[in-house]
This record gives structure tokens, sequence and C-alpha cells, in this order.
């Protein structure tokens, strides 16, 4: 069974950077890809960003393109999230999923805080 574990949230003061970690187990991917998504209270869960497997296809949501750096580790199979010049309304859970085929994995979240 796919298990995804996110790390690296926490506490962070505007302006700074935090990079989230998504470490799969039960399973070693060599398709599909990693996404991350977020949530805040009370409203839906949203896209932030997304990369296929081979790392030849990105996408990011409109509002944390140039800030947010999503990547993958196919030797660790990881998921990486940078996050550079974070604001306040980028406080929110995240969570990472990987879509493999008909499947999609979801990781329970991290919670990052920002402080103005």
């Amino acid at each position: 069974q796919v298990q995804l574990v996110e790390s690296g949230g926490g506490l962070v003061q505007a302006g700074g950077s935090l990079r989230l970690s998504c470490a799969a187990s039960g399973r070693t991917f060599n398709s599909g890809a990693w996404a991350w998504c977020r949530q805040a209270p009370g409203k839906g869960r949203e896209f932030v960003a997304v990369i296929s497997w081979s790392g030849e296809i990105t996408d990011y949501v409109e509002s944390v393109k140039g800030r947010f750096n999503i990547s993958g580790d196919k030797a660790k199979n990881t998921g990486y999230l940078q996050k550079n010049s974070l604001k306040a309304t980028d406080t929110v859970v995240y969570y990472c999923t990987y879509v493999l085929g008909g499947a999609t994995y979801w990781g329970k979240g991290t919670l990052v805080t920002v402080s103005s």
C-alpha cells in the first residue's frame, strides 16, 4: 500500500523560505506525477503545483509562479516543494499527492504558518 508522508512544515516569517518534502513508501514510482495542493480553513482544496515523474512537465497555480518550485527525486522516491517569498496568505495546510494511472494517493498534510 502506498503511503505519502509530508515533512518540512512549520512557522516562517513573511518573505522567508521553506521546503516541503513528501516521502513515498510501499511502491517505487516509475511514471505518473507528483503534485501539491493546499487548503485554507473553511475552504476547498486548491491545486498548487504538479511535476511529471520525468520532470519534463511542470505547472503551477498563478499565485505561486516565480515563488514556488516543485521537484522530484527518483532515487529517493520523494517529492519536494520549495517555497520562497512566503506571504501571510500562504498560511495553509499543504498536501502531497501522487497520481499514477487511475489512482491518486494523498499525504495527511503539513501546516505552514507564515507570520507577518
